[in-house]
């Protein structure tokens, strides 16, 4: 780990404030926001915007108007273009027009974070290497190990191959590293609607119980209608509360946004529940918990931790929501109960995100 941030000449943000090209960044919205707001802060100027042709409607932009790629490469010249993704997308054809421009533009993918405003500066790894380090010595086999090394190269970076070489295989993942066809029960920490249920539903024949536990009131509403469609024979009961490290009233964002989570300074907010979900289950048998919580995992993680040590059920946690999850929630499981096997994976995205940890006590 240390040969990774001592051989790095220079780091994003080092690298934009030294470029000679017009930066533009593609895409609009709360990601191109943060990004400018960096940018700013660096002293790097943001030339202007441009959009995928579906999206160009001749809008403005923080006061540029947003231009369509090929108007871009036209006005600036694509040599002389530096682009940074300001979005976030999972979906395969977004990803592919992302590849397009790369082949064009020098193209680099910035990541701030969803949580928070902590950048994964090369001072930010200095700074932590230790954790890191403790962290890369802990994951039980070297796929792992190698997400976690690219992960790293691309917070630094924001090369665009990095991304491509830390992707797996959800349904590999989901059934080779866990074991979802032994799953009886199963808690959904951050159900958002239903959707991991689904999921694990096709793979796990033999689950007849569900926690789902679901904070914001517009999720929880889908949450609900998913669950009346549901098969008869699973005992699902829903819990429309923050998963917490104690009881106590909690002021979560009520923006709508998915990435939506706990932020008392949000301009919308609503008070929610926060509870624990050792109190939640009190002593039932689970045998998985996927934990994705918007930010407040070490809280969810520590809220479960009685039930972890009694139970040692399968886990996933989320490891991209804030820009130290990498490594502070592999220590705080591991501080919890050291019996857990670690392993990293992570399925395609743009950014770094669904970047995850799973943990089995078996071999």
């Amino acid at each position: 780990m240390n040969n990774i941030i001592s051989s790095l000449r220079a780091d994003l943000w080092e690298r934009l404030q030294d470029t000679n090209k017009q930066i533009l960044l593609y895409g609009t919205g709360n990601g191109a926001d943060k990004i400018c707001e960096v940018c700013a802060h660096y002293g790097i100027r943001v030339e202007g915007f441009f959009a995928s042709d579906d999206f160009v409607r001749g809008q403005s932009f923080r006061g540029k108007t947003v231009l369509r790629f090929s108007e871009a490469c036209a006005r600036y010249g694509a040599d002389n273009i530096l682009v940074l993704v300001a979005f976030a997308s999972a979906l395969p054809d977004v990803m592919a027009n992302v590849q397009a421009v790369a082949s064009v533009c020098e193209t680099y993918i910035p990541e701030v974070p969803v949580r928070g405003d902590t950048l994964f500066t090369r001072e930010y790894a200095r700074a932590h290497l230790a954790e890191l380090e403790e962290v890369f010595a802990l994951l039980a086999d070297e796929r792992s190990r190698q997400v976690l090394c690219d992960t790293v190269r691309f917070r630094l970076t924001g090369e665009l191959s990095l991304l491509r070489a830390t992707e797996d295989d959800k349904q590999t993942v989901m059934t080779t590293i866990l074991r979802p066809a032994d799953y009886r029960s199963f808690c959904d920490v951050g159900a958002y609607d239903g959707d991991t249920i689904r999921e694990l539903l096709a793979i796990s024949p033999q689950l007849t119980r569900i926690h789902a536990i679901e904070p914001d009131r517009r999720n929880y509403r889908k949450l609900l209608a998913a669950v009346e469609g549901l098969p008869p024979h699973l005992n699902v009961t829903l819990h429309n509360c923050a998963a917490w490290d104690k009881e106590e009233a909690l002021l979560f964002d009520d923006s709508g946004n998915r990435n939506a989570g706990y932020d008392p300074t949000a301009k919308r907010t609503a008070a929610v529940q926060g509870r624990q979900i050792d109190a939640l289950l009190d002593g039932e048998r689970v045998d998985y918990i996927k934990y994705d919580v918007e930010g407040s995992d070490a809280q969810a993680l520590c809220g479960s931790a009685a039930t972890i040590r009694a139970q040692r059920p399968d886990l996933l946690l989320s490891l991209y929501h804030r820009t130290e999850d990498i490594f502070a929630l592999p220590l705080l499981l591991h501080e919890i109960c050291p019996d857990y096997k670690l392993r990293m994976r992570r399925y395609p995205y743009i950014p770094a995100w669904d970047l995850n940890l799973y943990a089995v006590t078996r071999g």
